[in-house]
C-alpha cells in the first residue's frame, strides 16, 4: 500500500474516534481563513497534546519551588488535650522509708503521678543548615524543568509535521479535482460534438456509449475526490484541534510550496542532529541521571540542622481550676546526622547509577547514528520523490499531447474512437500518478525538514 494510501485509511480511523468521542458544538458561524503558519499557530494553543505538554512544563515549576521549599524553614504547630480516666503509676525502690534502698526489694507504686487534665501547645521549628542532597535536587529540579519544556518542543514539532502533511492533503485533493474538471470539460466536448456527429451518421453509436461510459467514470471520480476532500479537510481540523464542524478555507496554494533538489547544504551540516529534539532530550536525561549519582554520593555527607521549639501547658486535677496557670518551656538546639555504616547498600546502589550514567551514553551514541541514518534516508526519499515528480509531469505532458493528437485523427477520419478512448484513460492514469507523486513529495519534505531538525 502506498503513502497516500495508509494515510487516508488513517484518517477514516481518526476521524471515526473523533467523531465518537469528542463531538463538540462550535460557535454558529465560525469561519477561518488561514495559511499553513496559521494552522500551526492554531494548534500550538489548541491541541490537546501541545496543550498537556505546555502543562506539564507549569507542573515542573511548581516542582521546582516544592524543592527550594525544602531549604526554608519548616514550622509545625499541635494541641493536644488529656483527660487521664485512670491515671498511670510511677513506680521504683521504696526511698520513702527512711531506710537504705534494697536493690532486691519489690518496687512499690508511689502515690504521685501524671495529673488528670492536661491541655499543650507546642510550636516547632526546624532549619535545613547543610544537605548535600538537597543541593543536588535543586540541580534535578531545573534540569527536570529543562526535560518538560524540551518534551513540550517535541509536541509542537510532532503537531507542525501532522499539520503541516494534512494541510498538503487538502491542497493536493483541490489541484485533483482541478485537472479532473479540466478533463470533464474536454471529454464533456468530445462528446457532445460526437452526439452531433452520430445525430449526423458520421459515426456510430458504439463511439457515444464508449465516451459517455469514460465521462460517467470520471464524474464519478470528481465526485469521491470531493467527499475525499471534505475528509482531508476535517483531518487538518482535527489536527489542529479544532472543531470538525468549523468552517477552515485554506489560503496557501501549492505554488507556495518550494520544492526543489537542491540538498547539497544537507550534506555540509554535519551536526544537524544537535538540532534535533529527541538529541536534547537524551543529553537532559543523562544530566538527570548523573545527577542521580551525585544526589547518592551526598548521602554520604552528614545532614546538619537547627531547631527549635516553644511549648506550654494547662494541668490540673480539677477542671474548674485546668486554665488557671499556663506553664511553659522553650528551646534552640542543632541536629547533626553522619552516616557511618549502611551494610554496603549506599555504595552498590551508587555503582548501579553510575551504570545507568553510561547506559544513558550509549543510547545518546546509538542514538546520534540512528538519526544519521534517519537524515540520509529522508535525503534520499526526498530526491527520489522529486525525480518521480517531474517524470510524472512529463508523462502528464506527453498524455495530453497524445490525446489531442488522437483526437485530431479521429475528427480527420484517420484514427478511432477506440483509440481515443485509450488516450483518454492514458491522460487519467497520469494524472492520478502526478498526484501520487506530488503528495509524496511533499510529505518526504515534511520529513526531511524534520530529520535535519528544521521544524523547532
Amino acid at each position: 500500500m502506498n503513502k497516500r494510501g495508509k494515510f487516508l485509511i488513517g484518517l477514516l480511523g481518526c476521524l471515526w474516534w473523533f467523531n465518537g468521542f469528542a463531538q463538540q458544538s462550535p460557535p454558529e458561524g465560525t469561519v477561518h481563513n488561514f495559511s499553513l503558519a496559521d494552522c500551526i499557530n492554531y494548534a500550538y494553543e489548541h491541541q490537546d497534546s501541545v496543550k498537556n505538554a505546555a502543562l506539564d512544563v507549569k507542573s515542573a515549576e511548581y516542582k521546582v519551588k516544592e524543592t527550594i521549599g525544602i531549604g526554608l524553614p519548616q514550622i509545625n504547630g499541635s494541641v493536644t488535650f488529656n483527660d487521664y480516666l485512670k491515671s498511670p503509676v510511677n513506680v521504683g525502690p521504696n526511698f520513702l522509708s527512711g531506710q537504705p534502698i534494697d536493690p532486691d526489694a519489690r518496687l512499690i507504686a508511689f502515690p504521685f503521678g501524671p495529673v488528670k487534665y492536661t491541655n499543650t501547645y507546642t510550636v516547632q521549628g526546624t532549619q535545613l543548615i547543610f544537605s548535600g542532597t538537597f543541593l543536588v535536587g535543586l540541580k534535578a529540579a531545573k534540569v527536570y524543568k529543562e526535560l518538560s519544556q524540551r518534551s513540550l518542543t517535541r509536541s509542537k514539532i510532532e503537531t507542525n509535521a501532522s499539520v503541516t502533511k494534512a494541510y498538503y492533503q487538502v491542497l493536493v485533493n483541490n489541484e485533483q479535482i482541478k485537472l479532473l474538471d479540466a478533463n470533464l470539460k474536454q471529454l464533456k466536448q468530445q462528446l457532445d460534438e460526437t452526439v452531433a456527429q452520430n445525430k449526423q451518421g458520421f459515426v456510430e453509436k458504439i463511439d457515444v456509449d464508449r465516451l459517455s461510459v469514460q465521462y460517467n467514470n470520471l464524474v464519478t471520480t470528481r465526485e469521491n475526490t470531493i467527499r475525499s476532500l471534505s475528509l482531508s479537510n476535517q483531518m487538518l481540523k482535527f489536527q489542529m484541534g479544532m472543531s470538525i464542524e468549523e468552517e477552515l478555507t485554506l489560503t496557501n496554494k501549492l505554488e507556495d510550496v518550494a520544492l526543489n533538489a537542491n540538498v547539497a547544504e544537507n550534506s555540509v551540516d554535519t551536526a544537524f542532529y544537535r538540532k534535533r529534539i529527541e538529541y536534547n532530550l537524551l543529553e537532559s536525561n543523562i544530566k538527570l541521571n548523573e545527577l542521580d549519582v551525585k544526589a547518592k554520593k551526598a548521602e554520604f555527607l552528614p545532614t546538619l540542622s537547627a531547631n527549635g521549639g516553644y511549648a506550654g501547658t494547662f494541668q490540673e486535677n480539677n477542671w474548674r481550676f485546668l486554665f488557671d496557670k499556663f506553664y511553659t518551656y522553650s528551646y534552640i538546639g542543632l541536629s547533626l546526622n553522619v552516616p557511618i555504616f549502611s551494610g554496603g547498600q549506599r555504595s552498590n546502589q551508587l555503582k548501579q547509577l553510575q551504570v545507568n550514567v553510561q547506559k544513558a551514553k550509549n543510547d545518546l551514541h546509538n542514538a546520534t547514528n540512528g538519526f544519521k541514518l534517519q537524515a540520509n534516508a529522508a535525503n534520499v526519499n526526498y530526491i527520489n520523490s522529486l525525480q518521480s515528480l517531474n517524470n510524472q509531469q512529463n508523462n502528464q505532458k506527453l498524455a495530453q499531447e497524445v490525446l489531442r493528437v488522437s483526437r485530431i485523427k479521429y475528427g480527420q477520419g484517420v484514427g478511432s474512437s477506440i483509440e481515443v478512448s485509450q488516450a483518454q484513460t492514458a491522460l487519467e492514469q497520469a494524472n492520478n500518478q502526478y498526484i501520487e507523486a506530488l503528495y509524496n513529495a511533499l510529505v518526504s519534505k515534511v520529513d526531511l525538514d524534520k530529520a535535519y531538525g528544521r521544524l523547532n
